[in-house]
């Protein structure tokens, strides 16, 4: 039987994305042995790394290879000679932004799910936050980062168009609505109805649509309330949809619950493309030292497998990478005292994959600090 064949775009970016990736990498590379398949990486510049080397954020060569593959798989974006510059023209963030626009991904969807073994990092009380398993919907492509700026030259005054068009909100709007007719039948859009027309808007589409979803509950929340609701108890949220700004800033919030947000994969889908990413950021104080984390960036992998229709693949690869926290093998943002490298907890989640219960790592040396092989 042919082996099944797929093009990844690889964008490892700034900062820890190269690390991360490597590690993504690493596990695809066992599940095409376990699973029969086969990814034909295809590396590309984006981001500071970009802008050093051509001039360009996002260059037409990196551009192309995207449109050209089944999948991105994306590490992370931005550099402190930028963050300490607000004067530059040319910022690593333009060539994500513009990715997502050119691929057409208007979709950002963000699971969080807390861990048992991991709750104890959690800033907020156990009983506040077990259980917490949420889908984040965010639209991508339009709303206040995509509108009309403008910036008085004499510094006086600047302003943002923050503008939807309903066929900005409807694709997204269906998508969350199918999740959560598979989950638990609830939906939450969060918005500000109160104060913004583009909001009204949303909540009037939203409307019109439940009758297409009977079983799903729909129920509203202004943001501000949302924010709040997000620390009292975020165990009564769902599926939650949201438009961009605020889903930027909700998601964020939400990423601190389960311990880490090293922890936290996330997938941009459009009608023809499909990106992956960690939702951290490059984290630049870390780059080079072999501490980031790289969960983020496998379960990402593991978001990937699932649209290319590889559900078993997807399903190993993220029972390996909760084998791994359960076992305690992971970096040093869940466990200061006993940690091992990013490499180090690549390495044993694609072992678990190749070997699964059989894998050649010794559990009682991990715990007392060891990773003989026997």
């Amino acid at each position: 039987m042919s082996k099944r064949q797929f093009k990844i775009a690889v964008l490892p970016g700034d900062g820890i994305g190269p690390e991360v990736i490597g590690e993504s990498i690493k596990v695809l590379d066992a599940i095409s042995e376990v699973f029969q398949c086969e990814f034909h990486a295809e590396y590309g510049l984006i981001g500071a790394e970009a802008i050093f080397k051509t001039g360009d954020p996002l260059p037409e060569e990196t551009l192309q290879i995207c449109k050209n593959s089944d999948a991105v798989l994306f590490g992370a974006i931005g550099d402190p000679v930028f963050d300490n510059d607000p004067d530059a023209k040319v910022r690593p963030e333009q060539g994500l932004l513009k990715l997502r626009k050119e691929l057409g991904l208007f979709a950002n969807i963000r699971p969080l799910k807390t861990y048992s073994s991991l709750i104890e990092k959690s800033p907020l009380k156990r009983e506040i936050i077990e259980g917490t398993d949420i889908q984040i919907f965010r639209e991508l492509v339009s709303g206040i980062y995509f509108g009309e700026k403008f910036t008085d030259p004499e510094g006086a005054y600047a302003y943002d168009v923050c503008r939807y068009s309903r066929e900005d909100i409807i694709p997204i709007v269906h998508m969350a609505f199918k999740e959560a007719e598979k989950r638990n039948k609830k939906l939450t859009l969060i918005d500000k109805a109160n104060v913004l027309d583009t909001s009204r808007l949303w909540r009037k589409i939203c409307q019109e649509t439940t009758s297409q979803y009977p079983d799903v509950k729909l129920d509203y929340l202004f943001v501000d309330n949302a924010a709040m609701q997000m620390i009292l108890n975020p165990g009564q949220f769902d599926v939650i949809l949201t438009e961009n700004m605020f889903g930027d800033i909700i998601s964020d919030e939400a990423s601190v619950i389960g311990g880490s947000i090293g922890l936290l994969p996330s997938a941009s889908i459009g009608e023809e493309n499909a990106l992956f990413e960690p939702i951290h950021g490059s984290y630049p104080q870390a780059k080079g030292k072999g501490i980031a984390n790289p969960v983020a960036s496998i379960l990402s992998t593991a978001m990937m497998l699932d649209h290319l229709e590889l559900h078993d693949a997807a399903d190993k690869l993220k029972r390996a990478v909760e084998h791994a926290i359960e076992n305690k093998y992971v970096t040093v943002d869940l466990n200061a005292e006993q940690h091992y490298s990013t490499q180090e907890v690549g390495r044993f989640i694609a072992d678990y994959i190749r070997y699964s219960e059989k894998s050649y790592y010794n559990f009682e040396n991990i715990k007392i600090g060891k990773s003989t092989i026997v």
